[in-house]
């Protein structure tokens, strides 16, 4: 095919001078020094910090600069020069900073010393470490463990996530929420039910062995550009890479290497996307099931004919169940109904098909675009589906790619976050600990906000993250969440979730993972699990923002050891002071991952963890990798889709943005500048409202269970978006979004398909 169009929006590749501009623009915004600024030049190196943003691979052989424009913003926010102090208390009531720009929060800056609020003047005021520690402790033994709920975000170290879900365990409790529930546990459930594991199975050198690549939903210019290096040199072999998204985004368009003087001292680029579609928001089911269709019906004509079959079928018989009821289904499903469903073609379709048909291991990398919806878990399947197909899964160059957004959320489940009992090692942390942990199910994020809803919480103990900014339906989750008994916020900096103090509430200030981790045992280290399941050592190069932060270990050791007392059969001051104790536990926990962890954690490219699935070794009920026949097609049978006048809203990040970090209010990628309060709106759906451009409107949600979910000040942005779908940022439309429109299996909040109305401002 010819080149792709590039963004009208942004009409250049991304990577290039605009990247460097960014970075550029946040070290100053920031007032980092020049002498800060360098440790950008220990970021994913193999004797350095891993980047406190995304969690793609870091390679053996690092480049020089192996940081990217969202890594770099990521480390100057919090390498900023700006403090919060008591003081900053002092003359700011909650009151008033709960009337604060989200950005505005962050950009005061980090948080130096431990706080609880003060009812009595609407303040936060600070609080002695041991007094903090032994304060929430009380609190928590007052309260039955099945009413508090341990939420981690995907910071937090291997080490932290081990000592949090023991501590939560010893309390009494598996609510063990993290955002892997908000993003990808559609992955976790849909993986581990198709081939044994819920983690993707390819790594760094598979992108050399590769014959194609599909994306399905996945960002790669903003979400994880260092993968941008994998991409480019794959092209450069002649390797054709296949995009499924509604918008068209400049990182999956063209790409010009900052670290290329070639790139940037000419008009090079390269060409990522070979074949670029816009799948319908809620589309991909339908979409992969039309290539899936196509390599069927070549399949039985080469049957038919005698020749060389075009599925794998010695793989297929092998190692797989359920083919014949999926190949069937295949050949049943109607072009007609797959267009509609997609909005794509038949044509293109089987132009994919045909690509994929050409090749002999094929890579699909996909993110929140096939997870973030109803059927999130069967899109995941569908995947899995078309990679079995041609045997895909198990060899050289191939498999499923989930792409992590944060940097160890991953990394946690593996080490026993998880509200599931069966996928905690509880009979070896009984033996190893001597305890009886809690054996009942425990909250997923959704659940426990249902909870929340529902009075039945009495504390959070939230340990990073904005949790009540990123969750759903945030109009109905603010009001309950401040009136909890306890809340308890662990964070570098401000944020919306501190703002809401119940009875008692708490900040406690760590420090960042680019800090030095000075322990009574000298300075310390940590590691993490990357996208491609492999384990990396991480040792902070930056002085402390303060000396009265601490850090994560040293916070949850706190706070358990006050809480549980004699009960812990864990040393927690020992564990505080030397982290090397607490990976030797991990090696006993799991000993064919973490075995002789403490040495090998700093091998150059990570430690490899062990996955069945890379050995074609199914830990699957059938023992064998499993086909899915899908429920249905569509998007969202339990929501009324098909009022007239419904779009499907899915939400977005900017450029500027980490999650609920915003950078800036501009996303120069999508021409937004100034606001983030707009609606991105393909023209034909504009004048079909009579809406143009710079409009205000306000958006409803469509549903049935007598909520009003209505966000107003929004300003129409023509894009090229398909017809019937709109965008809107993250987390500013989760008020549309229903707690209970998420994932069927797993889960995952909906946000990537709102059915909402236009009502005009």
């Amino acid at each position: 095919m010819g080149k792709e169009k590039k963004s009208g929006a942004y009409p250049y590749s991304s990577g290039g001078w605009g990247s460097l501009k960014a970075v550029t623009t946040i070290l100053l915004q920031e007032k980092v020094p020049l002498a800060d600024s360098q440790v950008l030049l220990d970021q994913n190196q193999p004797d350095g910090f891993m980047c406190v943003s995304c969690s793609w691979s870091k390679p053996a052989d690092p480049h020089t600069f192996e940081f990217c424009e969202s890594g770099a913003k990521a480390t100057a926010w919090d390498l900023t020069a700006k403090r919060v102090t008591p003081d900053f208390f002092e003359v700011h009531t909650v009151g008033e900073l709960s009337k604060w720009h989200d950005h505005d929060l962050e950009e005061a800056g980090r948080l130096t010393e431990p706080m609880r609020y003060d009812p009595g003047t609407d303040r936060y005021v600070p609080i002695p470490w041991t007094q903090a520690f032994e304060e929430i402790g009380a609190e928590l033994r007052r309260f039955a463990p099945a009413s508090v709920v341990f939420y981690s975000s995907g910071r937090a170290s291997l080490e932290t996530s081990y000592m949090l879900q023991l501590f939560a365990r010893m309390y009494g409790t598996n609510n063990l929420p993290d955002s892997s529930n908000m993003c990808h546990e559609s992955s976790s459930v849909g993986l581990k039910e198709a081939i044994g594991v819920g983690v993707g199975t390819i790594m760094l050198e598979d992108f050399e062995k590769t014959d194609l690549m599909f994306f399905f939903g996945q960002n790669v210019g903003t979400n994880s550009p260092r993968m941008l290096h994998q991409l480019q040199e794959a092209r450069k072999r002649g390797v054709p890479i296949i995009t499924f998204n509604p918008l068209r985004e400049p990182g999956l368009i063209s790409f010009s290497n900052p670290q290329s003087p070639v790139d940037m001292l000419t008009p090079h680029d390269t060409q990522i996307s070979t074949q670029y579609h816009q799948v319908k928001t809620g589309g991909d089911t339908a979409a992969i099931l039309g290539i899936c269709k196509r390599v069927i019906e070549a399949d039985d004509r080469a049957v038919s004919n005698c020749e060389p079959r075009v599925v794998d079928i010695d793989f297929i018989r092998e190692h797989t169940h359920g083919y014949d009821s999926f190949a069937q289904y295949a050949r049943d499903a109607k072009w007609d109904d797959i267009e509609l469903v997609s909005g794509l073609s038949r044509d293109a379709l089987e132009a994919a098909a045909n690509e994929y048909m050409r090749a002999n291991a094929v890579m699909a990398h996909y993110g929140m675009g096939l997870t973030q919806h109803r059927a999130g878990v069967q899109n995941v399947r569908m995947l899995v589906n078309l990679l079995l197909l041609r045997g895909n899964v198990g060899k050289s160059g191939a498999g499923p790619s989930p792409i992590r957004g944060h940097s160890n959320v991953q990394g946690q489940r593996t080490v026993g976050i998880t509200e599931k009992p069966e996928l905690a090692p509880l009979d070896q942390l009984a033996t190893q600990f001597s305890f009886e942990p809690p054996r009942e199910k425990g909250m997923n994020t959704v659940e426990a906000f249902e909870a929340l809803l529902d009075g039945k919480l009495n504390a959070m103990i939230n340990l990073g993250g904005n949790l009540v900014r990123s969750v759903p339906d945030r109009y109905r989750i603010e009001p309950a969440w401040s009136v909890l008994p306890l809340t308890v916020n662990v964070a570098t900096k401000l944020n919306r979730s501190h703002l809401l103090p119940g009875e008692r509430s708490y900040v406690l200030p760590c420090l960042s993972r680019i800090e030095i981790d000075r322990q009574a045992g000298g300075d310390q280290a940590v590691s993490m699990e990357d996208s491609t399941a492999c384990f990396h050592g991480s040792r902070g190069v930056a002085e402390p923002a303060a000396p009265t932060i601490r850090s994560e270990p040293f916070i949850v050791a706190g706070i358990a050891k006050a809480t549980l007392g004699d009960r812990s059969t864990v040393d927690w001051d020992a564990w505080r002071d030397d982290y090397a104790l607490v990976r030797a536990e991990m090696g006993k926990t799991w000993p064919k991952m973490f075995s002789g962890f403490e040495t090998r954690m700093w091998t150059p490219g990570g430690v490899v963890r062990p996955l069945p699935a890379r050995e074609r070794k199914w830990k699957t009920k059938s023992g064998k990798a499993e086909f899915m026949v899908p429920e249905a097609i569509g998007e969202d049978p339990d929501m009324p889709e098909r009022v007239p006048e419904s779009l499907r809203l899915m939400t977005l990040r900017s450029d500027s943005q980490f999650n609920t970090t915003i950078y800036s209010l501009d996303d120069r990628f999508r021409g937004v500048k100034g606001s983030r309060m707009v609606v991105l709106m393909n023209p034909v759906d504009m004048k079909k409202h009579a809406l143009a451009q710079g409009d205000q409107i306000s958006l409803e949600t469509i549903a049935d269970d007598g909520v009003n979910r209505r966000v107003d000040g929004f300003s129409v942005v023509p894009f090229d978006v398909p017809v019937g779908c709109i965008g809107g940022y993250y987390p500013e439309c989760n008020p549309l979004l229903p707690l209970w429109h998420c994932a069927k299996e797993s889960k995952v909040p909906g946000a990537k398909s709102i059915p909402v109305r236009v009502v005009a401002g």
